[in-house]
């Protein structure tokens, strides 16, 4: 007999798989479009100043400048004092503008609608200027003087930006507490705490979360407003600014370190409103979005493990 040679057969081999699919991105021609036209108006804007009479060199000379440095301060010292009495003086008429008494409830929607519509400088000058109609501050007993030596260009700033400052305040704090649903506020009488408790407890520290980022707003808001007290005679960056130019010859250069200076110092306060923001999202989200920082150390981890590997 004759043997038979077996074939072996092939080994099962896998099917093969689906091609692997090459993904081309998206190209996106408005973006270079509009990059380039914003780097045109850019280098032109740049070559515009260049070639004005600008003497640069005036605004790292007086950049700290005592005068300047005592500016920053007392604006900074304003915009402090001005919002305290906004903050105050709006939770008390955000409390008057939810209460069942129609005459508080009144009154408060008053005083909103008159400070609201008419404009800071308007204000600031009437407080100014009402002098001219009385002649003496008369409180009794307790204080009795001139007028115009009673209502200082300081008061009268604090005056002006803190009482209206108070009528928007308010409606934030309202709006705040609006916010919070009723029923958190039953459930916490239902467990006996006292209106104070909840409010303290429960209510108010939900509406932080409505109430810190526009407050945040008018803090900043508030910093670039003091600008317009130099109208009645208080001294903060933007009057020393200018009183410094008309002295130097260089008006438009001190406009220019006072444009700087305010740029810091609103850059600073909206970092400090980014963290508080923040602080206050922690109840209202699981995860809170990275900071800046926490953002570029992730990119520098990023690529050393990916040079790493490389």
């Amino acid at each position: 007999m004759t043997d038979i040679e077996k074939t072996a057969e092939p080994a099962d081999t896998p099917p093969a798989g689906p091609e692997a699919i090459k993904a081309i991105p998206v190209r996106h021609y408005g973006r270079y479009v509009t990059a380039v036209i914003a780097i045109a108006i850019l280098v032109a804007i740049i070559y515009a100043f260049g070639q004005g009479k600008i003497n640069w060199h005036a605004v790292p000379d007086y950049f700290f400048d005592d005068r300047i440095l005592t500016g920053v301060y007392k604006t900074l010292l304003l915009t402090v004092l001005s919002m305290l009495i906004g903050i105050l003086g709006g939770i008390g008429l955000a409390v008057m503008r939810l209460s069942k008494n129609p005459v508080t409830s009144s009154i408060a929607w008053f005083y909103i609608w008159f400070f609201r519509g008419t404009p800071v400088l308007v204000q600031l000058f009437l407080w100014f200027n009402l002098g001219l109609v009385f002649e003496y501050i008369n409180l009794g007993p307790i204080y009795k003087n001139y007028w115009s030596d009673f209502m200082t260009p300081l008061l009268t700033a604090l005056l002006g930006l803190g009482l209206n400052e108070a009528a928007y305040m308010a409606e934030i704090c309202r709006a705040g507490l609006l916010a919070v649903d009723e029923g958190q506020t039953e459930a916490a009488h239902a467990l006996g705490m006292s209106h104070s408790k909840t409010l303290r407890r429960i209510v108010i520290p939900q509406a932080m979360r409505v109430i810190v980022p526009p407050t945040g707003n008018e803090v900043i808001n508030m910093l670039k407003t003091t600008s317009l007290v130099a109208a009645v005679q208080y001294p903060e960056l933007f009057r020393y600014a200018q009183d410094i130019g008309q002295n130097s010859g260089a008006p438009v250069e001190m406009y220019f370190l006072a444009a700087a200076w305010y740029l810091i110092m609103t850059s600073i306060l909206s970092v400090g409103q980014y963290y508080i923001e923040r602080y206050y999202a922690r109840g209202s989200s699981r995860s809170l979005p990275p900071t800046p920082w926490q953002k570029v150390r992730a990119h520098l981890t990023t690529f050393s493990s990916r040079k790493v590997t490389a």
